[in-house]
């Protein structure tokens, strides 16, 4: 029969989503540039741009949630997503490479940067008692990671109550940290500017945190699919795909407590 489709790919049709994703992430940096150097509407060109990103990242993905329950997604589409993700979260570990070189080469290497005076963490700093706030945060965390897994068991085995209660608790999970950070932040007995050690703790961290919300808004849209019906045990790569990015979220904490919290402020007075 002419026309009929005789593979297991799924050819897209011409989108305009590319494009607008490409200029609104220009006018978004754009902005963001004008704003960091007091440009005229810098501000608003920055908020313009985020929204038109948001817009671009929302119609995109549901057009794609769309695909999977017309049955588009395949075996193999869905192996070529699990290989996309994989990527993703790949690029992402070394994003964070770039701050953990950072911290370790202040680190290491206090000699060399005359504003620390030639030890680390730098002489008369307090820093962040590690087993108070950070170590609560890092039980939080762990334990997300078990109820995420829950939540994908019940998936599996046909339980949806499970596989919803599992997100549920998760996202609360989720929430609970990213209010404990923001309160360690407040009363952080350092600043951001002015210091290496504090530019090096707040991007590794902040970044981190930013990844945690990401996260969490990720969970909650796959609970309000799971409301609506849908992943079945042999397709949720959308569930998937966020069970992975949770753990990956997990385990560049657990580097960061270690490396950042505990080993990196040795020594020096602990705040509280």
């Amino acid at each position: 029969m002419a026309g009929a489709k005789s593979h297991d790919y799924h050819i897209l049709p011409p989108d305009p989503f590319p494009i607008m994703g490409a200029f609104s992430a220009l006018l978004m940096a754009a902005g963001a540039i004008m704003w960091m150097h007091s440009a005229l509407y810098g501000g608003f060109v920055f908020v313009a741009g985020t929204l038109c990103v948001l817009g671009v990242m929302a119609g995109w993905w549901g057009r794609v949630i769309r695909e999977a329950n017309a049955g588009d997604h395949t075996p193999v589409v869905g192996l070529h997503l699990r290989y996309g993700m994989i990527l993703f979260i790949a690029s992402e570990v070394m994003f964070f490479v770039g701050w953990f070189w950072a911290w370790f080469d202040f680190s290491l290497f206090p000699s060399t940067v005359d504003a620390v005076g030639g030890v680390w963490p730098p002489k008369g700093l307090t820093v962040i008692n590690p087993f108070a706030f950070p170590l609560l945060n890092t039980l939080i965390l762990l334990c997300s990671g078990t109820t995420i897994t829950w939540a994908h068991h019940a998936l599996l085995h046909g339980d949806r109550k499970g596989m919803i209660q599992g997100l549920w608790c998760t996202i609360i999970l989720g929430l609970i940290f990213s209010c404990v950070q923001a309160y360690e932040y407040y009363h952080a007995p350092f600043a951001f500017k002015g210091l290496n050690y504090g530019a090096a703790f707040f991007m590794a961290t902040g970044f981190h945190g930013f990844h945690v919300l990401v996260g969490t808004i990720f969970l909650i849209v796959n609970l309000v699919r799971a409301y609506k019906g849908a992943f079945t045990p042999k397709q949720h790569f959308g569930f998937e795909a966020a069970a992975w990015y949770w753990h990956f979220v997990d385990v560049v904490w657990l580097f960061l407590f270690i490396s950042i919290y505990v080993w990196g402020g040795w020594g020096a007075q602990l705040a509280g």
